[in-house]
């Protein structure tokens, strides 16, 4: 099975925050997906180290990936580096948080 990252990208936007109503990709906390023959790794951070979600999402995160992933293994690294900030949001993000500036 070949592991698609379009078909990875559409899964992790099934994921939310239960606070926010944006999922991780959109709200820029996945990094970078890297998919290899033995396999998919996907770079993750937060907006606060202290997110009481954090192991909860960083599971589903894991569990749509290896939806998608078949037998392929997946794992998720947190990262702290960069930091996140509001510019790795997407415009759409920005317009459901009412976050829209000029200066975006």
């Amino acid at each position: 099975m070949t592991v698609n990252k379009d078909d990875i990208i559409s899964a992790l936007k099934t994921v939310f925050d239960p606070e926010i109503p944006v999922n991780v990709w959109d709200m820029g906390l996945i990094y970078d997906v890297d998919i290899a023959a033995d396999a998919v790794v996907i770079k993750m951070t937060f907006t606060s180290p202290t997110c009481p979600m954090m192991e909860e999402l960083m599971e589903q995160v894991r569990c749509v990936v290896q939806n998608v992933a078949g037998t392929v293994p997946v794992r998720v690294d947190l990262v702290w580096d960069p930091p996140w900030d509001l510019s790795r949001m997407s415009d759409a993000a920005r317009v459901e948080l009412d976050l829209v500036n000029e200066g975006w």
